[in-house]
């Protein structure tokens, strides 16, 4: 396999037939690391071997957010002249050298100076990731995820045997006997949190019954909260669907996972009444609820009873013929004046006729015979209509004529009507 150190100054390529040794091999890595030159590093410590009998001290150097470390190699005495001694989980800043042992093909660094990562800094770098990650987007409140009412399940990433294990499982159980939990333990302070916090995380993420996963820790110093407060972390937690509540309990200085997190609980205590609803209220909030509901359901069959007392006294429904007797009594009115008006009008109507009949008698012609008058018609030869005697002279002597009288005018038995008309021919 051809290797390269320099793109201007390239090795020879090696070949089945013309292989490198192991020792070439190592003392051309030695040459390509040794190229990197004197390095600032940052990182956290995880291992602190020193003997003030010892030249040389050994430490480890682990990546805050990433599963990687590297060895360093310094004077003890440059350790033994330092103000505060090095301890396991301290955050550094080291100046080396990359250095690669050919003979045992190891890599370490050595180094020639280590200083501690001051507090005021720490808080420099949380406050810049912060507002980044502001400016992302990931602290909108849109994009919190709302609590579940009653979690299934709920998954707890804390330390093992912590008081915040203790204080979260304990309320949780005490508000809610049936309360189910998913734990797992991880550092919750060191190099190793962050890479171990991600992993639980994800796992309970994946778990279909685990509704809600709290991330406790009983507080700390600042350094012993950075991992809550990694870049890494904070874009995994952003990443899962599940709710999330931190509880990390720092008050004064929190950590930026509370941004991140959708929920943010004062203490492991905080967050689990903030999981778990309590029991006991709630049940008192039924109950009280069932009054309300029985209180307003024995008002409203109150109202309507009395609304159908209330239409029960309606004469109307008191005596429901009421109001086809009034309709019966009022057309038997009804009729009874149309009878007398009719009575009366026909009355009248007769009256005016007998009255117009006794005037049409009176100057009828029969009105005068039967006062006794006569009419005398005179008979032309001629065969022409009779014609009314106005005058003697109309009637000459032989003249034929009739005469008319009244009926109730009596004329003697031996006088006959024709004769009548005999004698007047005569």
């Amino acid at each position: 396999m051809a290797e390269t150190s320099d793109p201007h100054n390239a090795p020879s390529k090696s070949s089945p037939e013309t292989p490198w040794s192991v020792s070439k091999l190592n003392t051309s890595v030695k040459g390509w690391i040794e190229r990197l030159g004197w390095l600032w590093i940052e990182g956290q410590l995880t291992q602190v071997n020193t003997k003030p009998t010892w030249r040389f001290s050994y430490l480890t150097l682990r990546d805050t957010q990433e599963q990687a470390s590297v060895q360093l190699t310094a004077d003890t005495s440059l350790l033994t002249g330092m103000q505060v001694p090095l301890n396991d989980g301290d955050r550094v800043v080291v100046f080396g050298k990359p250095s690669f042992y050919p003979g045992r093909g190891t890599f370490s660094m050595r180094v020639t100076e280590i200083r501690h990562v001051g507090a005021g800094e720490l808080l420099a770098r949380i406050e810049a990731l912060r507002k980044q990650l502001a400016a992302e987007g990931l602290f909108d409140p849109a994009l919190k995820k709302p609590l579940p009412y009653l979690p299934t399940k709920v998954g707890l990433i804390t330390g093992r045997g912590s008081a915040a294990e203790r204080d979260v499982v304990t309320v949780a159980q005490g508000r809610w006997p049936e309360v189910r939990f998913e734990i797992i333990n991880t550092p919750v302070q060191g190099p190793t949190t962050v890479p171990a916090v991600i992993e639980a995380l994800e796992t309970l993420d994946a778990d279909p019954d685990v509704d809600v996963i709290i991330v406790a820790r009983g507080g700390g110093s600042v350094e012993d909260l950075l991992p809550f407060s990694e870049e890494a972390l904070q874009r995994a937690v952003a990443k899962v669907q599940t709710p999330v509540i931190s509880a990390i309990g720092h008050e004064p200085d929190n950590p930026v996972l509370d941004n991140v997190a959708d929920v943010r609980a004062a203490t492991p205590t905080d967050a689990a009444k903030r999981a778990v609803p309590d029991v006991a209220q709630e049940r008192l909030l039924i109950d009280e609820a069932r009054a309300r509901m029985a209180a307003a359901l024995r008002g409203w069959v109150r109202r309507e009873r009395d609304a159908l007392a209330s239409v029960r006294t309606r004469p109307s429904l008191a005596d429901p013929m009421t109001a086809i007797t009034r309709r019966r009594d009022e057309i038997e009115r009804a009729a009874l004046l149309i009878r007398r008006d009719m009575t009366h009008l026909l009355q009248r109507e007769s009256q005016h006729v007998r009255g117009l009949r006794a005037q049409v008698s009176a100057l009828g012609p029969s009105a005068t015979l039967a006062r006794g008058y006569a009419v005398v018609q005179v008979l032309p030869r001629d065969g022409s209509d009779p014609e009314v005697v106005t005058s003697i002279d109309q009637s000459p002597p032989g003249s034929q004529l009739r005469i008319r009288v009244g009926t109730a005018l009596s004329l003697p038995p031996q006088c006959p009507p024709h004769k009548l008309i005999k004698k007047a021919q005569s």
